[in-house]
């Protein structure tokens, strides 16, 4: 019964995205122009204080602000694999909508999260197909759309309101498998099992598990030991997220880490890394 459920959800999906790629339309207009639109990061799954349900925070590096929003339990599983890079013996629905657009020659550049009204959030997806001068929109759950960015590397941009209307939400991160990413750089916790099998020592830090944008073009691997943000320890990957919020706006991140043992020191720009632009990017 169960797996007759799941077949015809993705069924619905695929319908979905096929009609909406194939021609174009979309339910619904956008709230605000992308252009007024604030570029975020998707650092990690937090869970909110009071009540213990799934956030999302996003990093907004203009004011350094990290901006919760709540979503599913699925979704916040879905983000939380795609940051790990989890195999997965078959595709799961966010996996299996990914691979409709590229079956399609439909490329995810962005995810709009453009509207709050009475504690429901909004979002689209822009998509550039093969063909079409023009991008399409599809509208979207925002925690759908965001999973779907994760996997992708497409940009993120939210509402400022909703950047705002976020704020009062106390978070906290979660207790196991902690993932962070920030400024292209995703870190977790410096188990013991990982400092063995990476023979890294005793040395407090959190360790590389991906990296991206310009860390990874001026040298930082999967596997380092990052050992200090602006002179500061990281212990645990949500330390690591709040020391990179602590740059002062305008500066550049100064992160230290160890690589095979050598000890390397890198600046990192605090904007969102554009995966779309690594290849040629500028240092």
């Amino acid at each position: 019964m169960r797996c007759g459920m799941y077949r015809r959800d993705v069924a619905l999906v695929l319908m979905v995205v096929l009609v909406a790629v194939l021609s174009g339309a979309h339910a619904r207009d956008l709230a605000m122009d992308p252009d007024d639109m604030v570029p975020v990061e998707l650092a990690t799954i937090g869970v909110d204080r009071a009540g213990g349900t799934p956030l999302v925070l996003l990093r907004e590096p203009e004011s350094g602000d990290v901006v919760p929003i709540r979503i599913g339990l699925a979704e916040a599983r879905a983000i939380l694999m795609a940051q790990q890079d989890v195999p997965v013996p078959r595709p799961q629905t966010h996996d299996l909508i990914d691979n409709v657009f590229d079956g399609l020659d439909a490329t995810l550049e962005r995810v709009l999260v453009d509207d709050l009204a009475d504690g429901i959030y909004y979002g689209m997806l822009e998509l550039s197909v093969a063909g079409r001068g023009e991008p399409v929109l599809v509208d979207s759950r925002p925690s759908d759309a965001l999973a779907l960015a994760v996997r992708s590397g497409a940009r993120i941009l939210v509402s400022p309101e909703i950047l705002q209307a976020g704020q009062d939400l106390e978070y906290e991160g979660i207790e196991d498998d902690q993932v962070v990413t920030a400024l292209g750089i995703t870190v977790v916790e410096a188990t013991d099992d990982l400092r063995d099998a990476l023979d890294i020592g005793d040395q407090a830090g959190v360790i590389v598990s991906g990296v991206r944008g310009h860390a990874a073009h001026v040298g930082l691997r999967e596997g380092s030991l990052i050992i200090a943000v602006n002179d500061e320890t990281p212990e645990t990957p949500m330390a690591f997220l709040d020391l990179v919020r602590e740059t002062p706006s305008g500066e550049r991140a100064r992160i230290r880490y160890l690589d095979q043992g050598e000890e390397q020191e890198i600046e990192v720009p605090t904007d969102v890394p554009d995966r779309r632009r690594d290849e040629g990017i500028t240092l």
